[in-house]
């Protein structure tokens, strides 16, 4: 089958960062699908795994975690899809990833592909989806539905893939009033599109923004990106018993200016319940469910922003620049080999 990998960690400039080769189709354990691969999308983490973990000559290491596809064929224990089955999914950070044509998954992470939305459309989601419900629901414990005083949520770093999708489900399903940053007009008006009760601009003070709207303090606070430049203002913002959670890895933070207002911290990885194999790993499968449901109601749309063409080294490379540039809005998506 087809593939693109990398043996040693270099900048995507360089024709050996990502490469196509042959490798040899999987083989499904028991809880597995077997995936024949339609469209990938681009995450940061796939930039941070390049510089981080290398191939082998005998075994590159493919990258890729998004994916929606159709299943091929089915592990021996598998009982919630069947062959001929669409589905989008996340996968995990310990097994191979999704830019290949064919590709393994364990059922209880993937999820039924939207019905009203093409592979492109939907690959583009089941990761930020995850992370973003993970957040709001069980990390910061945000209510589901609308109750009276439901309290204040800043998002920041809100017009990237994660961003996209969180701003909208919080919009939809809770009763927080939503303030998203971004620092760039354009970025400003994708996340209010998206449905932001206000967008704040991050380059600048972010305290005297949130304030100049009317917000003294803010319950609840996710930060995407940058947290360490943005942890001052952070531990300014944060109402007394307010709950923070982040998502990056920022530089060292002095976790102690919460104490005085007991707030918490909280940390979101996706990949906690596939890596470790939690009990409740089939949560993921049931988000991506729900997702699928909000998707095909009409509730949320896609955050695909960019098809980057065919699933390819040099296309990839290129996803893989952009990513890095900080500077990219929504979701890179890559179709088909």
């Amino acid at each position: 089958m087809k593939a693109v990998g990398y043996i040693q960690s270099l900048p995507p400039s360089d024709s050996q960062s990502l490469f196509d080769f042959e490798a040899e189709a999987p083989i499904p354990g028991p809880r597995d699908l077997l995936v024949s691969v339609r469209a990938v999308s681009v995450n940061p983490i796939d930039c941070k795994v390049r510089m981080r973990a290398q191939g082998t000559v005998d075994k590159p290491k493919v990258l890729g975690f998004d994916c929606a596809g159709v299943v091929l064929a089915t592990g021996s224990e598998v009982s919630l899809f069947k062959a001929g089955d669409e589905v989008f999914y996340a996968g995990s950070i310990l097994r191979p990833g999704t830019n290949s044509e064919l590709h393994l998954v364990d059922e209880r992470l993937a999820g039924p592909k939207p019905r009203n939305l093409s592979f492109t459309q939907a690959a583009a989601l089941p990761l930020t989806s995850i992370t973003a419900w993970e957040l709001l629901f069980d990390r910061l414990r945000i209510p589901l539905g609308r109750p009276q005083r439901a309290g204040s949520l800043l998002v920041i770093g809100a017009g990237g893939g994660v961003g996209s999708i969180l701003v909208q489900l919080a919009r939809r399903l809770t009763g927080v009033t939503v303030l998203a940053s971004a620092s760039r007009p354009e970025t400003r008006q994708w996340v209010l599109e998206r449905g932001a009760h206000h967008a704040v601009d991050h380059s600048k003070k972010l305290s005297e923004e949130v304030r100049a709207l009317g917000f003294p303090n803010v319950e609840y606070i996710i930060s995407l990106n940058q947290t360490g430049q943005h942890f001052d203002e952070i531990a300014e913002l944060i109402a007394p018993q307010g709950r923070f959670a982040l998502i990056d890895d920022p530089t060292p933070i002095d976790v102690a200016r919460l104490k005085a207002k007991s707030a918490s911290l909280h940390w979101e990885s996706m990949f906690t319940r596939s890596s470790f194999e939690t009990a409740d790993m089939v949560e993921q499968h049931r988000i991506l469910c729900q997702v699928s449901n909000l998707l095909e109601d009409g509730l949320l749309r896609t955050t695909l922003s960019h098809v980057a063409g065919a699933i390819t080294a040099q296309n990839l490379r290129s996803a893989h620049a952009t990513i890095e540039s900080h500077r990219s809005i929504g979701k890179i998506v890559l179709e088909g080999f």
